[in-house]
């Protein structure tokens, strides 16, 4: 049985990956900053952090690792200390490739993001163009990413960059437009809801996972859904399906962008730079390569992957506002100024 080092899967897609392995006959090591709430055959679990050197070699001296998924990274979500996050998602990504080097592991998939960019580029994005993130999560990924290639004479390092991962269970700011579903909102759209914005089943990228850990080389590959369509037509699918009151309106996008961007410097909105750059504009990636050369294949649309994630929330909606000590991608975000929205809506 392969054995496999999940880093993050404590969380809400390293908990997705790790249950998968575990299925399909892998064993797993689960590394995460978090407790882990699991207790599976085939899974040991490690409470620590990827900057903590010495529990790092510990970890790979005691085990005999086939492969490597690093799933873990801090997300630029409410009260993070921006150099906590910048040194968390790139001196850990780098501190997990060295050990595998010192430890003869020849595998390591690292699960990059579309937050690389924040621009409508007008086209399905390929990988072979020059990434621009704007805020400091995406320039952390792209910093981890360049880090990661002094590595790839001596490991195999697999990069997948992914739009927002979803399936049930997935919340943070998710809960917001669940919350809003739930009680009857009306959802609002910036502009007329007509852009596309991709996203990616958990179990698809999980899949996209294990393709990777038998791939020969090192590479970088885009993941996402297939047959995207606009944020109307999701979120209409989405309160047919539930049964809602909602309703779909639009705002106009010149003033609300400038309200978010004030919402976000004055520190009352959970939104930043990427959100209200990304919130009114297509983005898709282009996953022809990832189809081609690692035989992967998307299986769920967008409004499938959302209405899973809402009828997950509407069905343990009072435990799920009870959580505390989760990863911000198992609990729900703060509203901050969007509450006044909701009150009006």
């Amino acid at each position: 049985m392969p054995h496999i080092l999940v880093t993050g899967g404590s969380g809400f897609f390293g908990g997705v990956l790790k249950r998968r392995l575990l299925a399909e006959g892998y064993t797993c090591v689960n590394y995460d900053l978090l407790p882990d709430t699991d207790r599976l055959p085939g899974l040991q679990s490690v409470q620590g952090d990827l900057r903590d050197t010495a529990l790092l070699a510990k970890v790979f001296y005691e085990e005999r690792f086939d492969g490597v998924i690093h799933c873990a990274a801090m997300l630029a979500h409410g009260k993070i200390d921006s150099d906590q996050l910048w040194t968390s998602n790139i001196d850990g990504t780098l501190n997990l490739a060295k050990a595998c080097v010192t430890a003869g592991v020849k595998k390591m998939v690292f699960i990059s993001t579309n937050c690389l960019w924040a621009s409508n580029l007008g086209h399905p994005v390929a990988e072979t163009e020059p990434p621009q993130p704007i805020e400091i999560y995406g320039k952390s990924k792209l910093a981890a990413e360049q880090g990661l290639t002094k590595y790839t004479d001596k490991l195999d390092i697999v990069t997948l960059r992914c739009p927002t991962i979803i399936d049930s269970g997935r919340l943070g700011l998710l809960a917001i437009l669940f919350e809003f579903m739930h009680d009857g909102n009306t959802i609002w759209v910036v502009g007329k809801g007509d852009n596309r914005y991709q996203f990616i089943y958990a179990q698809d990228l999980a899949s996209a996972c294990i393709r990777a850990l038998d791939y020969q080389g090192s590479d970088t590959f885009h993941v996402g859904s297939d047959n995207v369509k606009t944020l109307r037509e999701v979120y209409e699918a989405v309160i047919r399906k539930a049964g809602s009151k909602s309703r779909v309106r639009s705002l106009p996008k010149g003033p609300t962008l400038a309200a978010m961007k004030l919402a976000h410097v004055l520190k009352v909105s959970p939104l930043g730079p990427y959100h209200y750059q990304m919130i009114a504009e297509d983005f898709l990636f282009d996953t022809t390569k990832a189809k081609a050369q690692l035989g992967w294949q998307p299986t769920v649309t967008n409004e499938e992957m959302l209405t899973r994630a809402y009828e997950y929330y509407a069905e343990r909606k009072d435990e799920i506002h009870a959580r505390t000590d989760a990863s911000a991608h198992s609990k729900p975000a703060s509203m901050g100024a969007i509450r006044l929205l909701k009150w009006l809506s």
